[in-house]
Formats: C-alpha cells, structure tokens, sequence
C-alpha cells in the first residue's frame, strides 16, 4: 500500500521557527523522496495544496516574543490538523538558537499539550553540516557550541554547549538525556531508553547522534511519534522509516530545478562567520554594493534609493551582491549604541525593500538570501506564499520556486551553511 491508498492528506505536518530552517527540512525531506510543500506564514484553508506527501510551514517566532511564538505555532498546528495530518515535526536550528526564556521548550510544550503528547524528543544534530550532540553537549564541528562562534549571536547568544541545561531553564517539565552508548543497538535500544526516561517522569529528551547512522536509528524508533522535534538532520531519515511502514510509495520522487529566466542578486544580512567568508569569497567576482548601517537606521529610504541606482549602472548579465554583513566587534558597537533591535529591524526591513524593488525594477527573478531573519523579511515583502522545493545547493539549503505571481527562483540560506564558494555554487547551478 501507498500513502495515497491510506487517505488524500499529506503524510507529515512541520512548523519551523524560521525561514531558512523550513527550506532546510524541506529540502532535506526532497533529498529523501518525498514530495514536499512550503508555505511561508500560516496559509489559509483554501490555500493549502494537498497533494504532496508533507506540508512546511514557514514561521519567523525564532526570536519574536515567546507568547506571539506559540500562538502562531498553533495556529499552524490547527491549519495542519485541518488536512487530516496526525504526525508533526517542529523544527529549529541546529544550533539551538535560543534565549533561557525560550522559545524551543515553550512552543514544544505547547504543541505537546494540544496534541497530548506525554513525551517527545529533541535532535538539533546535522552530521553533514558539523552539529553533533554527544552527552548532551551540542558540538559545531571540533567546537563546543558556546567556543564556536554562536556566544556572539546579535539575537540568541549561546553560551552553554549543554542542551540539557538549556532546555530545562526554558521549560515547566523535566528534561533527560538519550545518550550515545544508547544508540548503538538500534530502534528497540533507543525506544527502551525512553521508555525508561519516561517513566523517570523525562517528558522532554535531548538525543545524541554524531553519524548519519544514528540519525536513521532515531527516525525508525520515532516515526510513530505523534511529535517530533529537531533540527533538519533527521528529516533524511523519516521517509526510509515511513516506506518501512508502508506509509509512502516505495518510488520515492525526484526535485527538479526551478527555470526562472531573469537577473540575479545575492542578498546579505547575516553576520555570522560562515556568511562572511562567502561575502568575501564572492566580492572578487561580482559587484557587489556594502549596505550602510548606521545610516539604515536614519535614513532608510535614502540607502535603498543610492542601491537602486547603483544597480541600474550594473552590468545586467551578471548578479548583483548586496550585503550589511560586518564584523562582529562593528555590529555590537552600533548595537550598545542604537539598540539591538533597532539595528536589526532597520537592516531587515532596507533589505526586503531592496529586494522587491530589484524585482519589480531591474527583473530580478532569481534570488539568494543569506541569513534567516533577512530571509524571512525579504519573502514576506515580496508576499511569497508558496514554495516548491527543488535539489539541495549543499546539505540543508536548495533551490527553490515560488509558487505564485511572479514566478521567482529563492535560494534562502540560514547564516552558518556553505562553505566559502557558497554563492558561487547557488549562481553556477541556476545558471545552467
């Protein structure tokens, strides 16, 4: 039997807390065989396209107020259950960007109460991408995570590598720990384990993994739970475990590039090391124009005017780069003295402006974003709905196309993916 032989509703149901991380899962769940959908915002009823095996829904709570994030987690909740779907995954960064007030504990908590969930698991590991969790410990490649670059997060800082404590100061119910040794005998080892944690009174459970091997382990003994939560590593192993129980076709689908005719721009406003050098990689390349910051907070139409016209004298055939990305020590000086949020909406709202005047200007069609926030921020102004999910660029970040008017190719990259020639692999491969 295939799914579409059990019922007409998609398989699974995620909510991610921000933009790039949905195309992450997303893609991650297409690398996979599954036939995937993304909305960017809770979509209306007569919105949703059911024919496909999963459904992402784009949220932008990673840093928004606690309680704003777990109502519009319900909200999506509510949307998903309306298809008929009975299996939910929430994802967030691999990083477990967070604050001790929240927001992972606070919206899986809410999530498990309206589903009436007793326990579920939290596995933010991503081995391709150098997130490993070994005793509770979250590692960015060698680095612990508060020693790799994460303590100087402008929104999250994290500076305790402990997933166990970072959780547990963020949530109402007991946190455990499913550790590596675990692991090493496979579903039945894993679900004894939390069998034993949950009647320790564990209802929330930081797994382990540091291999692709255990990710697949973690999704066999867990593709029944009715939650799941993680990052977007072990999306690459649910649609093994759901074929394994009959639940998909045994033909998984291929992603197909988007062909989207147009100019193309590269857009910049994370500050994380990652996205920096690929800045600086790209810069030699291609023109590239370096958003004033300071002057973004007081004179936001003026900035976005001067890049206009700068990118009229550019030459159309090839793309244009337009990055704030800055050094740290530089961000938190204007931070200290124009406020942190002011700063950052300032720079998000310049770049989403430029943009959906890039596109309604100077035929933009094919755009790459770096940064989850300026992401989110740019896909709302151009009131990008829809997403179809095409082949990954590099291990959690692909291609993508809009799904409504007009028809844009997105590449939308959370700040720590990619390697240096990053932007270069996204333009080589849409330009194919």
């Amino acid at each position: 039997m295939t799914r579409h032989q059990f019922s007409s509703s998609p398989l699974l149901g995620c909510i991610a807390d921000d933009f790039t991380g949905a195309t992450d899962l997303a893609s991650n769940l297409v690398e996979a065989g599954m036939q995937v959908v993304q909305y960017l915002g809770v979509p209306e009823a007569s919105e949703i396209h059911c024919d496909a095996d999963a459904i992402v829904i784009a949220l932008k709570t990673r840093s928004a107020d606690r309680d704003e994030a777990i109502v519009k987690s319900l909200e999506a909740v509510s949307a998903l259950q309306s298809l008929g779907i009975r299996r939910f995954y929430f994802k967030y960064c691999s990083t477990f960007d967070s604050t001790e007030q929240g927001n992972i504990g606070p919206v899986a908590e809410a999530i498990m109460q309206v589903l009436h969930v007793s326990q579920t698991i939290f596995c933010p590991a991503f081995p391709e991408n150098h997130r490993t969790v070994y005793n509770g410990h979250l590692f960015v490649g060698d680095k612990l995570l508060n020693e790799s670059g994460m303590e100087h997060h402008p929104l999250n800082p994290m500076t305790d590598a402990n997933l166990v404590r970072v959780l547990s100061k963020q949530s109402t119910w007991e946190v455990g720990c499913l550790v590596y040794s675990q692991l090493e005998n496979g579903p039945e080892s894993i679900n004894e384990a939390l069998r034993t944690l949950d009647a320790d009174g564990k209802r929330l459970v930081i797994v382990d993994a540091l291999s692709n091997q255990h990710l697949n382990a973690i999704a066999m003994a867990c593709a029944d739970l009715p939650l799941i939560t993680g990052g977007s590593g072990l999306a690459l192993g649910l649609p093994k475990a759901y074929r394994k129980r009959g639940l998909l076709s045994s033909y998984p689908s291929q992603p197909s590039m988007p062909v989207v005719a147009g100019r193309t721009a590269i857009i910049s406003g994370s500050c994380s090391p990652a996205t920096r050098k690929q800045v600086a990689f790209i810069q030699s390349r291609y023109p590239t124009c370096w958003l004033d910051v300071r002057r973004c907070v007081a004179d936001p139409l003026g900035v976005v005017d001067d890049i206009l016209r700068w990118s009229f004298k550019m030459d159309s055939t090839k793309p244009l780069v337009i990055a704030s990305t800055a050094d740290i020590a530089e961000v938190a000086a204007l931070q200290a003295e124009l406020g942190t949020q002011r700063v950052a909406s300032s720079v998000e709202s310049a770049l989403a402006t430029i943009a959906l005047r890039l596109v309604d200007e100077c035929g933009v069609r094919r755009l790459i974003i770096a940064g989850g926030e300026t992401s989110g921020a740019v896909v709302s102004k151009l009131q990008v709905r829809r997403l179809r999910i095409g082949p990954r660029i590099v291990p959690g970040v692909p291609w993508t196309e809009s799904l409504d008017q007009p028809t844009l190719a997105l590449a939308l990259k959370s700040g720590n993916f990619g390697g240096p020639d990053f932007f270069q692999l996204a333009v080589e491969m849409i330009s194919k």
